[in-house]
């Protein structure tokens, strides 16, 4: 076979038929796999950065199944969230029931005074221990009883008024007229001059028109004018008014003065009554203090107590609804109770329990206590795949193929203990309006804690959503660039294979050509 001989134009028809077999065969090669390169040998660079760019789009794509989990968990907790602020409007439900039955008490708590002598609902201290007195400066120049007016400096049409009447002074008085006269209203007009000898009046003179009005007694002593109220009735106060110069010529000045009391100024200690504070309340004139009925029963509201007067000068103090289950007894305390005080020993009375009304109370406790037993399972079932968001489990996710890019989620603890509920107990909760106010208020936190959650998952499952987006896009990004580096262009590659197709069938029929050429040249040497 080694001493076989081709031609040249043999030889050359071989190999072009060679080259386009194995060109034909890579055409095929690129139709059957859709890839122009498959190999290393094919590209190197378009190869590897082809592999590298699938590989990674593999890897972000195996990551998209932990996502996809992430993001069903993070809704299975926002539905166990939307169960959950139902059940705690279903408890919410229950307490307003409470609030609106009926009390679960017949009667209230109250304390009692002893009487208060002369107490009216404008005036709790009743009458004074001693009478009002009011005790002017010292005037200059020495001031006694025998001071004449005119010397202590008054002049006509000055005057001045005690507990509502006048005291004018004027000139022109006769022999007849005495030093000075009352009308009905029981004004007094003091003569300055009197009598054939313009006799002049004297302080004196003075003093006897306030002992009128006031039925108290006035002195003068170290020049000093001091006013008596009358002794028989501590109660009434001693009013000045007027002109201030006037007065000023007496050593006095406007104003009112009380008659002196020495439970003016006692305190009545209130201890905290439900959800209210402790509170001191001043009984008495002083800044602050309260001295009517009125009065007194603002700043007992703050307690959630009132009060009433009876007509023999009692003063109760009730609990109101709201806190009709607490007992006043050792409640009230303070320098106004006691023997010997304003309000002297208190006598208190213990609420009285309504057993019908408690009842229904009993029933609203059992129910709401299995709402709350609710609360509990549904936080344990609102997990998705072991992880629970509301029983305190973590979520962590990666998002990308080197594990830099991700996120934590934390979780909650929304069993009836961390959303601040606690079942309740028969005959200490709901029993009053308070204590069923404090329930609701917990049920509001509650409520205020499951919507503050809500956002903060909803705001993860936003960001978990968009995330999965950009992954599943940036998979096709990394496809489709892998592809324009490797795919075949099918219409090309099929008009090659068609081509070269041809170009065969030439080839082969050019071989004939050339081997029959070469044969007849045989032919001839024979």
């Amino acid at each position: 076979m080694s001493g076989i001989i081709l031609s040249a134009s043999v030889r050359q028809n071989l190999l072009s038929l060679q080259s386009t077999a194995d060109l034909l065969a890579t055409t095929q090669s690129h139709l059957s796999t859709g890839k122009k390169v498959n190999s290393a040998l094919d590209n190197p660079t378009n190869y590897f950065t082809a592999a590298s760019l699938d590989n990674r789009a593999s890897d972000i794509n195996n990551l998209l199944d932990g996502i996809g989990n992430g993001v069903q968990v993070l809704q299975a907790a926002n539905t166990g969230i939307t169960s959950l602020q139902k059940l705690v409007d279903s408890a919410k439900s229950i307490a307003n029931q409470a609030l609106q039955a009926t009390s679960g008490y017949s009667s209230k708590s109250t304390a009692t005074s002893a009487a208060i002598t002369g107490a009216t609902a404008t005036n709790l201290l009743g009458d004074g221990d001693t009478a009002a007195t009011v005790t002017g400066t010292a005037v200059g120049g020495g001031l006694t009883a025998a001071t004449t007016t005119t010397a202590a400096g008054f002049a006509n049409g000055d005057s001045f008024t005690i507990n509502g009447k006048t005291i004018t002074f004027a000139t022109g008085g006769t022999s007849a007229t005495a030093a000075s006269s009352t009308d009905a209203n029981g004004n007094v007009t003091i003569n300055l001059t009197w009598g054939a000898g313009s006799t002049d009046t004297t302080v004196a003179d003075v003093t006897a028109a306030i002992n009128g009005i006031t039925g108290g007694t006035t002195s003068i002593a170290t020049n000093q004018l001091t006013i008596n109220n009358a002794a028989t009735d501590k109660s009434n106060n001693i009013t000045l008014g007027g002109s201030s110069t006037v007065l000023a010529k007496l050593g006095l000045s406007a104003g009112t003065t009380r008659p002196a009391d020495a439970t003016d100024g006692q305190v009545l200690n209130i201890a905290a009554i439900g959800t209210k504070a402790a509170q001191t309340i001043t009984i008495g004139t002083g800044a602050g203090a309260v001295n009517t009925l009125d009065d007194l029963n603002k700043k007992l509201a703050d307690s959630n107590l009132s009060a009433s007067l009876s007509s023999d000068g009692k003063l109760t103090i009730t609990t109101a609804n709201d806190d009709a289950s607490i007992d006043l007894t050792g409640k009230l305390t303070g320098s106004a109770t006691g023997a010997g005080t304003l309000l002297g020993a208190l006598t208190t009375t213990a609420p009285v329990k309504d057993v019908n009304a408690q009842n229904t109370r009993a029933d609203l406790v059992r129910q709401y206590n299995t709402v709350i037993d609710q609360i509990k399972t549904t936080a344990q079932d609102a997990s998705f795949n072991g992880i629970n968001l509301l029983n305190g489990d973590q979520l962590k996710l990666v998002f990308n193929e080197t594990g830099k890019s991700t996120l934590t989620i934390n979780g909650v603890t929304d069993d009836p203990a961390g959303l601040g509920l606690s079942s309740l107990t028969a005959g200490t909760d709901f029993i009053d309006n308070d204590t069923t106010q404090t329930v609701l208020t917990s049920l509001n936190n509650a409520s205020s804690t499951l919507r503050s959650q809500a956002s903060a998952f909803g705001s993860n499952l936003s960001i978990v959503q968009i995330r999965q987006d950009f992954s599943k896009n940036l998979i096709n990004v990394l496809q489709t660039g892998s592809s324009n580096l490797t795919l075949a262009d099918t219409n090309e590659e099929a008009a090659n294979s068609q081509a070269l197709s041809t170009r065969q069938s030439i080839a082969v029929s050019a071989l004939a050509l050339a081997n029959q050429s070469q044969q007849s040249v045989l032919q001839l040497l024979r």
